[in-house]
């Protein structure tokens, strides 16, 4: 039965505090091989005049938006082609690769790419997930496509995956997987 104890300045949210407990219970027993139920995780808090750094008290800088907000933020904001806020949220290197390894930078080029393979598109999300690495957040979302083809029929009920790098606040790559080719190919 692992106990994690954490100390925090006294300052961040309780969203912020239960966000960093849920991940440190999902590490400890991915690591340990420990079940959650008998893992605990304790957050104490120490308020300012008792944390000292280079003969300064601190206070705690809000943490990160969660990448996976930030993902869900751009994807919404490409579902109703509001591409100004969507290109807010990426980096300066920013990349997407879709099937076929077609590599674009701009959303601009993204448009173009899609316009002769669907009028319409939209994203019915099943589930986001976060994996950490030492500079960057994974985050895996998938889910169903939605539209309509070129010619107005609809489509719906195809099978997406997204995988993204969000690094300093910001989405640095994209790769998609989906089975919009297969399922086209089928309704013609």
């Amino acid at each position: 039965m692992p106990v994690v104890n954490i100390t925090l300045i006294k300052g961040y949210s309780a969203d912020a505090r239960r966000r960093l407990s849920t991940h440190m219970t999902n590490l400890v027993t991915q690591f340990l091989g420990a079940i959650s139920e008998g893992t605990t995780v304790m957050v104490s808090e120490l308020d300012q005049a008792s944390y000292m750094r280079g003969h300064e008290n601190k206070n705690p800088a809000p943490p990160p938006t969660p990448a996976a907000n930030l993902v869900h933020d751009y994807l919404n904001a490409m579902q109703v082609r509001d591409l100004q806020a969507a290109a807010a949220l990426l980096d300066d290197g920013f990349w997407m690769e879709f099937p076929g390894a077609v590599r674009m930078q701009t959303l601009d080029e993204l448009i173009a790419w899609s316009k002769p393979r669907y009028r319409s598109i939209a994203k019915t999300f099943d589930a986001f997930s976060e994996a950490f690495t030492e500079r960057e957040t994974i985050v895996v979302c998938h889910g169903t496509l939605h539209g309509e083809w070129p010619d107005g029929t609809p489509f719906e009920g195809i099978r997406f995956v997204d995988r993204f790098t969000v690094a300093g606040g910001k989405i640095t790559s994209q790769m998609v997987w989906n089975d919009l080719a297969e399922m086209r190919s089928m309704s013609a």
